[in-house]
């Protein structure tokens, strides 16, 4: 089934750009319209017309950052019929007009090709990915002083730590989950039980994991560079908005850098932020689970979508557990991991959502 699948991806994205006939794909595939649209969406999680916009408008970005084109011939060329209607799609998946990211190009979740026969990698290989001395320019005379990078996460932090990817600098991961219930104050007291209470882990295990590594860097020195380097995931999101959140909270006066990973290429897209808002977005999303009325990075955008929609009983993801319920766990795990890695989520945060869901049922 899955070579099926493929094949019709291989062949929408031949046909990406011109007006999608579903009668026509069902020829080609040698089933009806109805098995075939039926069968994408059940195998993949997501329907073939929400495929074709999100992959449409995601190559169109790249238009939009990388070339001169005027707007209305790039929302003709990627199949849009009118320059409104390619508006209306960009700023429903990125939260921006396609005028307002080309005059400042932020990072965005990207939506690349669909592959149902690969095995997809999860580790990534920082030292040799990553071409770290192109981002050391803006404060190269200052990278081996007060500058901390903050990591998303123990692998990653490792890697660049032990061979020292951004100099003599520090270097701190941020070993949090930011997916469950949270506190106003963050990093309080409060604020740790409640999040050791959500990972289903003792306090001490929870300090000595998430708040130790803070402690020697973050929380006793001052730093006049912070360099943030998380990927374009949900969760990556969602614990980024933590960290400018605290930041905020606790007034820092120096420059901060987000340096957002793509997994799928490893390329890195070095972003200043200004604080200032940060924490009314964290209370908003975190804490009382609402869209924040500030202004968002398209990648923060996309990752609060996902967040917000995750909270509801009936999003793609339980959706997807409920019709696959003869799979064992681990096959919907495996499935899962592949055909949702704009979530971030891991092993341990699908089988919680697999025990959930059945226990609904």
């Amino acid at each position: 089934m899955n070579d099926m699948i493929q094949d019709m991806i291989d062949w929408i994205e031949e046909h990406l750009f011109e007006g999608f006939s579903l009668m026509k794909l069902s020829e080609v595939m040698g089933y009806s319209s109805y098995y075939c649209s039926f069968k994408f969406h059940q195998i993949t999680g997501i329907s073939i017309k929400r495929y074709i916009t999100l992959r449409k408008t995601y190559l169109s970005s790249i238009s939009l950052s990388e070339t001169d084109e005027r707007i209305i011939e790039i929302a003709l060329k990627h199949g849009y019929s009118s320059q409104e209607a390619f508006s209306r799609a960009f700023k429903e998946i990125f939260g921006v007009s396609p005028n307002a990211f080309r005059l400042s190009p932020e990072p965005l979740q990207s939506y690349v090709k669909l592959t149902m026969n690969e095995a997809r990698g999860y580790d990534m290989d920082i030292s040799k990915k990553l071409r770290i001395e192109d981002l050391q320019k803006h404060v190269d005379e200052h990278f081996d002083h007060e500058v901390l990078n903050i990591l998303n996460g123990q692998h990653m932090y490792e890697e660049f730590s032990s061979q020292q990817l951004m100099g003599k600098s520090d270097y701190a991961p941020f070993n949090e989950m930011c997916v469950h219930d949270t506190f106003k104050t963050i990093f309080s007291d409060s604020f740790k039980q409640v999040r050791a209470a959500g990972h289903q882990v003792s306090l001490e295990d929870y300090e000595a994991i998430t708040v130790a590594p803070l402690e020697k860097t973050l929380f006793s020195k001052e730093y006049q560079y912070i360099v943030l380097w998380f990927g374009e995931e949900m969760f990556c999101q969602m614990n980024l908005i933590t960290v400018l959140a605290y930041l905020e909270q606790t007034s820092f006066k120096g420059t901060i850098y987000y340096h957002a990973v793509r997994e799928q290429t490893y390329d890195v897209q070095e972003t200043e932020i200004t604080l200032g808002s940060y924490y009314e977005i964290y209370e908003a999303v975190l804490v009382d689970h609402c869209m924040p009325d500030e202004e968002l990075m398209p990648v923060l955008y996309q990752g609060i979508k996902l967040y917000l929609e995750l909270l509801q009983n009936d999003n793609e993801i339980t959706k997807y557990i409920q019709t696959h319920q003869h799979l064992s766990q681990n096959e919907i795990v495996r499935n899962l991991l592949h055909l949702f890695p704009q979530y971030g989520l891991g092993d341990t945060q699908y089988l919680a959502l697999i025990s959930a869901t059945q226990i609904k049922d």
